[in-house]
């Protein structure tokens, strides 16, 4: 007879085994591999005991149902109002066909930067689309692929022009009509440069010889519109830019800037399908005169050619970038809003050129219906002409109008003392103008107005979305088809480990993803009365006080809405810190271990960059550092250190690096990109760090998104609190983002990561993300030397892999790269921070299975080298020279001395799921001498344009 036997199976342990990887038993057979009796040994010998904080994170686990549970009633504490407050942040309809396809789906938001443009063709082409969606509707030849968010986007082409200028001018421009969290941000981003703000109305402006630029906002914060021509022709005699900060949906009905004369154009693509998200992430745009190319900001997706001559997409004129110009860099722009830019660009898809104008005309026509009420019931209504928004003077009733209106679900601006904004968008009905206007004591109306409040010289002439991608069939069956095609192109995490080194490509649990579309969370607006958003702020307080137990940190900003934001933000608080203790300090020393962005944010924050040498061993060279530190003296600002270091170690001197610094009354800034190895095990706060920046996006579950969105918040001891960014909606210096918490709707998501770990969940995380790492090196090792490891050979989080030694036989990192994919891989990070090296970071996410796959693949890479340097096989002849190998390559002729089999399908890939890259190598020098930035001509099957 059978019995009845108890099954040991906990579901609450396999939920707190989500981002773990490998189970149990896997982790003892790694750890057999390493030669250790226990994983507590393993982080004993790799992590520094003198390094190791003294007591464990206290909060504890929750299931994922009562984490959903908690969210709701957070939810519940926010008040969904209907916002008419404007300010740059709309209501808008997502079509329920993009959130599902593209937001809701990880083969979207789980991708990396598409730096690898092979295994990428997919998301660059939705970014070409973006782009040129941006060209045509400004009026300009040449857009980015995004920027973080509006106000960022005016203070980088601020920057654009003074560059132009080549520091020979210092005067700029800034309308007193822009956004208040637009000329916040100017004014921090002015400090460090020397620029000298001149700020007033756009009548008052007087271009001469000291400017080298201008920002107008078109149209204004308090609904104006007007042409700015004749000002931009000003500009241009006096040699000086011309910058718009305008609003696409407007451009579909108005005048471009370009057709003013601007040069640059800014803005925010949030309300193309972006709900506010309580201030972000939204995509933000720049775009500008062909001739202003070289010296833009940000990424840009430029059309090229693959080894096969057929199209290609990548990532265009790179050596921009602050990677490779590092302070010489003319911005940090690390993290943009791909995933956000994707979206907004297939709402471009989605409605397409007709679809868009007859939005506009509609939201223009609801304001003007709504003005013309309120003149008609006595209302003082500005301004004349406008788009969507207009200010009502109501004198001393301006409080009981605003009460009025959030009685009625209605949350209006105030303005002055004296007015209130009233702004429409895409969400505004006949029905909630009558609340509008009973709130004034107005009877509702029975229908739209027909004639605009736009004059005829500034109505748009010139036709945009023009390509065949913005006129196909809008039906959801063809819609997601090519949402799908397009997904299909590209290597996300949903297929396959991102052993990205720095990167942290880690599991983004769906359960932490669910609520940022929650009406609740989603439509809230950044500027609503407090009492609307206590929810958000409750969350937002128990994530900051998580944040601070796991850094030893007292306070924090989650107002950077990036990594290298972050690092901008920090270098600023020091600044701050410095100026009101009256010391002028002006040198920041960096190593050479120091991650990417940081010599380009610290020359943002106005800081000389002293380079710092490595020793032998990768480590920080101490001597060097002192005597640098020496010779800086009382002009010793700050030292920037990335901890672990960039070369996968712990350090033992660090705290020796950072008394120094503090001797000589400098502030020590640890660089947070490497926290995925330090969580529960080592505290930056308790290593002598007075400020680090959190990537977010990386240790703390935020999805790379294809290359943004990212989250940088950070944080800081108790003397630097007042020194904090402060809040953007004052209109005053101190600002660095557009909305006071950034983008707070994917905070939910790392709030959500830590009640569902726990404490003692997360410090798993950092030990096994330690265990996986010394796998893999101790596997690769059988092949590649490994560049750096700790006294007691063991690496952190990541190591570094170095091939070095085939490039002299013809075989270079490009090779190992592009072959990998032919496994069914992304690369690992290329050439940095050695060049002509791999490093590489599995994460505690990934099982043993694909750890292993990963070193079957890199095993046999090596063999392939090695064939080529003991002249079995010349490099040309290599299927490393020959990789990627595409479904092109294997049904043509074939006349290459490997077999079909060896290309392209090497040990590791899969033979039924095989991920095939949609095009061979690309040719990124042919891509940067003919550089196309929008989209080309769709081809018949002959490779003829059609029509």
């Amino acid at each position: 007879m059978p019995t009845w036997e108890p099954t040991a199976y906990d579901p609450d342990d396999f939920a707190n085994r989500r981002h773990i990887g490998p189970s149990p038993a896997e982790m003892d057979a790694m750890l057999g591999a390493l030669g250790v009796d226990s994983l507590g040994d393993l982080i004993d010998e790799a992590v520094p005991g003198s390094l190791r904080q003294d007591r464990p994170l206290g909060w504890a686990p929750m299931t994922e149902g009562a984490v959903l549970e908690e969210l709701r009633r957070l939810g519940s504490r926010n008040v969904v109002h209907t916002s008419m407050i404007g300010q740059g942040y709309h209501g808008t309809l997502t079509p329920p066909a993009i959130q599902r396809n593209i937001l809701e789906n990880p083969a979207w938001y789980t991708a990396y930067t598409p730096y690898q443009p092979e295994i990428a063709q997919g998301r660059l082409e939705a970014l070409l689309n973006f782009q040129t969606m941006v060209i045509d509707l400004t009026g300009l030849e040449v857009a980015g692929a995004s920027l973080l968010d509006e106000a960022t986007a005016a203070a980088e082409a601020m920057v654009m022009a003074f560059n132009h200028a080549r520091g020979k001018r210092s005067r700029f421009f800034v309308a007193d009509d822009l956004h208040p969290q637009v000329r916040a941000v100017l004014a921090t981003r002015a400090t460090p440069y020397g620029i000298d703000l001149v700020s007033g109305p756009v009548d008052d402006a007087r271009p001469d010889d000291t400017w080298f630029g201008a920002i107008v906002a078109y149209p204004g914060t308090h609904g104006e519109l007007r042409d700015y021509t004749q000002l931009f022709e000003a500009l241009h005699e006096v040699g000086a830019l011309a910058i718009a900060d305008t609003d696409l949906l407007a451009l579909c009905l108005v005048k471009e800037p370009g057709a003013m004369g601007a040069d640059i154009a800014v803005g925010s693509t949030q309300r193309f399908g972006v709900q506010p998200g309580f201030g972000g992430p939204h995509a933000a745009f720049l775009a500008c005169r062909d001739s202003l190319k070289r010296i833009m900001p940000g990424r840009l997706v430029g059309v090229s050619r693959d080894a096969n001559g057929n199209r290609a997409y990548r990532l265009a004129l790179q050596a921009r970038e602050q990677h490779i110009r590092r302070e010489k860099a003319t911005s940090n722009v690390c993290t943009a809003q791909a995933l956000l830019a994707v979206m907004a660009s297939f709402y471009a898809v989605f409605h397409g050129p007709a679809g868009l104008r007859a939005i506009a005309q509609r939201v223009h026509l609801m304001t003007v219906t709504l003005a013309e009420a309120l003149r008609a019931g006595g209302a003082h209504v500005e301004p004349e002409h406008f788009f969507d928004t207009i200010t009502v003077t109501v004198g001393v009733g301006q409080a009981g109008i605003l009460a009025a209106a959030q009685q009625r679900g209605i949350n209006l601006r105030k303005v002055g003392r004296d007015k209130v904004g009233i702004s429409c968008d895409e969400t505004t009905t006949l029905e909630v103008l009558a609340r509008v206007l009973d709130a004034f004591g107005i009877d509702p109306v029975e229908a739209l107005a027909e004639a605009p409040a736009i004059p005829d010289d500034l109505l748009r002439e010139s036709d945009y979305l023009t390509h065949p991608v913005f006129h196909m069939n809008r039906a959801e069956s063809e819609m997601m088809r090519y949402m799908r095609r397009l997904s299909d192109r590209d290597l996300a995490l949903d297929r396959a480990m991102i052993p990205l080194g720095s990167c942290t490509m880690k599991l983004n649990a769906a359960a932490e993803m669910a609520a940022i579309t929650w009406p609740e969370f989603a439509t809230i607006h950044p500027y609503a009365p407090s009492s609307q958003a206590e929810g958000y702020r409750e969350m937002i307080d128990d994530l900051e006080e998580k944040l601070c137990e796991i850094t030893g940190y007292d306070a924090f900003s989650m107002q950077p809405n990036s990594g290298a934001q972050g690092e901008y933000a920090g270098l600023m608080t020091i600044r701050g810190y410095h100026e009101a203790r009256g010391d002028e300090r002006d040198i920041c020393l960096i190593p050479t271990s120091a991650h990417g962005t940081n010599p380009a944010s610290a020359s943002m924050a106005g800081l000389k960059v002293v380079p710092v040498k490595s020793a032998d061993n990768g480590d920080i060279d101490v001597a060097d550092f002192a005597a640098k530190a020496a010779e800086a003296g009382d002009r010793l600002a700050a030292v920037m250190i990335t901890y672990p270091s960039t070369h996968g170690v712990f350090e033992e001197t660090v705290r020796q690096v950072c008394d120094i610094t503090h001797e000589h009354g400098g502030q020590v800034y640890i660089d947070g990109a490497n926290m995925n190895a330090m969580v529960g095990l080592v505290r930056p706060g308790d290593l002598g760090g007075d400020v680090s920046h959190l990537n977010l996006h990386k240790t703390f579950a935020i999805p790379h998104g294809g290359g943004g969105p990212g989250m940088g918040p950070i944080g800081v001891k108790a003397h630097l609190a007042e020194h904090l960014p402060t809040d953007p909606g004052t209109g005053e210096e101190g600002a660095v983002s557009a909305a006071p918490f950034g983008s707070a709707s994917i905070l939910l998501i790392s709030w959500a990561y830590l009640r569902l770990m726990g404490g003692a969940g997360v410090t798993q995380a950092t030990r096994v993300a330690i265990l996986n790492a010394n796998y893999l090196a101790t596997r690769l090792a059988e092949a590649y030397p490994i560049l750096y490891r700790g006294d007691k050979g063991r690496v952190a989080h990541e190591c570094i892999v170095d091939p070095r030694g085939f490039a002299d036989h013809g075989v270079t990192v490009d090779d190992i790269a592009k072959r990998l994919i032919d496994h069914g891989f992304h690369a690992p990070t290329m050439s940095f921070p050695v060049p002509g090296t791999l490093m590489v970071e599995p994460t505690e996410s990934e099982p043993l299975a694909e750890l292993d796959r990963f070193v079957t693949a890199m095993l046999d890479i090596a063999r392939e080298a090695g064939d080529v340097v003991e002249g079995r096989v010349e490099a040309k002849d290599s299927p490393l020279r020959h990789a990627p190998h595409t479904t092109e390559d294997l049904v043509a002729e074939w006349d290459r001395p490997y077999s079909r089999e060896v290309g392209c399908f090497p040990p590791g890939a899969f033979r039924v799921d095989k991920y095939w890259p949609p095009v061979g190598r690309v040719d990124n020098a042919y891509g940067d001498r003919n550089l196309v930035c929008a989209c080309p001509p769709w081809l018949d099957e002959d490779g003829a344009p059609l029509a």
